[in-house]
């Protein structure tokens, strides 16, 4: 009996540290560098490196200050670049007050919109900053 116990708490073991395995592999990060200040949902963010990590479980990503006083998380839909596309790409418009972040493309996939009350016209300028 107490060898059954035992067995079935190495078994409970060893399952918890497979699926913590597994949880992990399902985050990708990336790091960019934006070089001029911009706004997310409203807020200013500086100049500087950023991660953007992608949680293939829940179908979502993270755009993230380097340490760690920003922090915004989106979800993700199919995009138009092509499956294999590796590029991870920040979008922003161009403002009379400066950058507003518009999408973050995290390989294939890519964020609906972000600031939808943001005036957008095909002839303003549009920004991109890439990462890998």
């Amino acid at each position: 009996m107490r060898s059954i116990l035992r067995k079935l708490a190495l078994t409970s073991v060893a399952l918890a540290a497979v699926a913590l395995a597994a949880n992990t592999a399902m985050a990708a990060e990336s790091r960019v560098n934006v070089p001029f200040n911009f706004t997310v949902a409203g807020k200013i963010c500086p100049a500087g490196a950023y991660s953007v990590i992608e949680d293939t479980g829940r179908g979502m990503v993270t755009l993230r200050s380097v340490d760690a006083s920003r922090s915004f998380t989106w979800l993700l839909r199919a995009g138009e670049p092509a499956p294999t596309d590796t590029n991870v790409t920040l979008r922003f418009d161009e403002q009379a007050q400066g950058y507003t972040l518009q999408s973050v493309q995290y390989r294939s996939l890519i964020t609906p919109k972000l600031d939808k009350n943001a005036p957008h016209s095909e002839h303003k300028a549009v920004r991109m900053v890439e990462g890998q």
